[in-house]
């Protein structure tokens, strides 16, 4: 009796009335669309080559004529959604796979004469038999042809600039790797291979070792794009910022952006001047948050703090009822301690459900030390605990496992980043920092975002370097410098989007600005606007703004909502 009633109540929630039916219109779709690309990335694995990005822009094109098919005047206003959200994510992934192909054919030529290889490769997929003494011909053979290469290289033109010279070095790797990958395929199942391939092998592998990086290395010292900084990222240009603005719905020019972030920067310094007034420094914010940073824990203590923190966080939004938080949530998360060679790339926390801590270690030098446990203050710590667990980064993990997971494909970190930064908002404003010392935590934070997004835009448009994004951070936001170093390295290096750093502010206004409209205007209630804004999982907060107000947006859509023009004004 109780296996037909779990049956027939899984037979309700999967069906449900043909309203709630239609809500899930494109869940199908999405996840085909993921096993699809999946099962070709697995099997496609020469990434950079003509038959990779002919293959993966095909996918794209299929799904894009499947989109085409559909009647979008038949859709649910959530149906229309996903339509949208679908088909901004191929589009903007056919043109980031347009752009890696046209660089990819300017420097094919670094291997375009090892179709052999290729073809031994290709043939691997399906397991062909091999002749080991052919092979081992085919593997000598290349051997000098690479040596010959890299001779003839010294004689050319160098590349244009480093960034070019890399994406080559990136097509000798993938030839290298996938060449391994398949000798080690044959190498001791196949006796013939086995004998007559291990020295023409190894030899041809540490050829193309150092043909590899004599590539990398094929460019004008001048355009090393090393400032003294050590740091060497890569620029996107205006154009392709544009672009990346558009396909992630912000309807503002880069500068409209800059504007913004001086904008946010100069509100919280003039905040923070108000929380040194009341500590006894004056206007000399500098020196109260000289003070602030002084008040570090010793070190093992660290973790106490961040649980309490994350405990008192929890408290205070269930006291206020502002989100309903399930207690799984509340039991799931833990943490983890980042080691000194991370905290290089994140000198501070990092998030989701399990919180990575920074804090000196034994092994760091004493001024690596200091700078951690100054960087790391409880007062700092209060404003971002919440936002890299509840109600940050491990709820919206948590919720986004099981409401609408479909959406995640296509995530941004508008929503990302924006929802966790938007709760340092809001629970300012409801005094959660308690104290002077508290607010200049939390100001330290927003003057850290908005200096995000004049840094990060200003590099990528070629107006700034790293080293004076390292020192913008230093006098404007009062970083540590080993801390600044860290986060310019982390926003330039570490394969983040372009867009990524500024999305934490604009982001968070864009939330501000969508629960002024639905709250403020009577819609729904605080709580009902935060459990809506999970349960409808990642997607551009634009596209959320007209699932919570239940429009029907048109077919050719396209982003209008100028949700910070306030913050434009002088």
């Amino acid at each position: 009796m109780k296996v037909l009633f779990i049956t027939i109540l899984f037979f309700i929630l999967m069906t449900g009335s043909k309203a709630e039916n239609r809500s899930f219109e494109f869940y199908e779709p999405f996840s085909q669309f993921q096993a699809d690309r999946g099962a070709l990335g697995r099997k496609y694995t020469l990434r950079e080559t003509y038959e990779y990005y002919e293959r993966m822009g095909r996918l794209y094109d299929e799904w894009l004529g499947f989109l085409d098919q559909r009647d979008f005047d038949a859709l649910s206003v959530s149906g229309r959604v996903d339509y949208l959200l679908f088909r901004n994510y191929l589009e903007r992934a056919k043109f980031l796979l347009e752009r890696e192909e046209e660089e990819f054919m300017d420097v094919r030529f670094v291997t375009v004469f090892a179709d052999d290889l290729y073809r031994f490769i290709r043939e691997r997929r399906r397991g062909k038999n091999v002749e080991g003494r052919q092979i081992a011909g085919m593997f000598h053979n290349a051997t000098q042809l690479f040596e010959k290469a890299g001779e003839e290289l010294k004689g050319r033109e160098p590349f244009e600039n480093w960034m070019v010279a890399d994406k080559a070095a990136r097509v000798v790797r993938s030839l290298r790797e996938n060449l391994e990958e398949s000798y080690e395929f044959y190498y001791g199942y196949h006796p013939g291979f086995s004998w007559w391939v291990e020295a023409p092998y190894k030899s041809l592998h540490a050829v193309l070792e150092d043909y590899e990086e004599l590539v990398r290395e094929h460019y004008p010292e001048e355009f090393a794009g090393d400032d003294g900084s050590g740091i060497v990222g890569r620029p996107e240009g205006k154009e392709s910022i544009v672009k990346r603005l558009q396909f992630e719905l912000i309807p503002y020019s880069p500068e409209e952006l800059i504007k913004i972030g001086r904008r946010e920067l100069e509100m919280a310094r003039e905040e923070m001047v108000k929380a040194s007034r009341e500590m006894g420094y004056g206007d000399d914010w500098r020196a109260a948050l000289e003070y602030v940073k002084e008040q570090y824990v010793p070190a093992g203590e660290q973790p106490e703090l961040i649980n309490r923190l994350a405990e008192d966080a929890i408290s205070f939004i269930e006291n206020n009822d502002m989100l309903t938080i399930p207690d799984l949530a509340k039991e799931t998360w833990r943490m983890v301690m980042l080691s000194p060679e991370q905290q290089k790339v994140s000198p501070f926390f990092l998030g989701g459900e399990a919180i990575r801590i920074s804090y000196p270690t034994n092994t760091m030098d004493h001024d690596a030390k200091m700078m951690s446990l100054r960087g790391n203050n409880p007062h700092f710590c209060k404003a971002v605990v919440h936002h890299e667990l509840i109600a940050g980064h491990h709820m919206q993990g948590f919720m986004n496992q099981r409401y609408k997971p479909y959406r995640r494909m296509s995530g941004t970190p508008f929503w990302t980043e924006g929802w966790a930064l938007y709760w340092e908002f809001i629970l300012y404003d409801m005094g959660y920092p308690e104290t002077p010392e508290d607010r200049i935590g939390f100001l330290f934070w927003r003057k850290h975002r908005a200096a995000r997004i004049i840094f990060s835009l200003r590099y990528h448009l070629n107006e700034m370097t790293p080293q004076e994004c390292i020192d913008f951070l230093v006098d404007e936001v009062g970083h540590e410098r080993a801390n600044a170093e860290a986060e310019v390295r982390r926003s330039f290096t570490g394969r983040y989007d372009p867009l990524y750093q500024l999305a934490y502010m604009i982001g968070g206004i864009q939330f501000s600005a969508l629960r002024d409209e639905m709250v403020e205007g009577g819609e729904m209630t605080v709580k009902e606007f935060h459990d809506a804004v999970l349960k409808e999982n990642n997607l551009p907060v634009e596209l959320l703004r007209a699932l919570l107000a239940d429009e029907f947006l048109p077919e050719d859509f396209e982003s209008s909502w100028r949700f910070a023009d306030d913050s434009l004004h002088e």
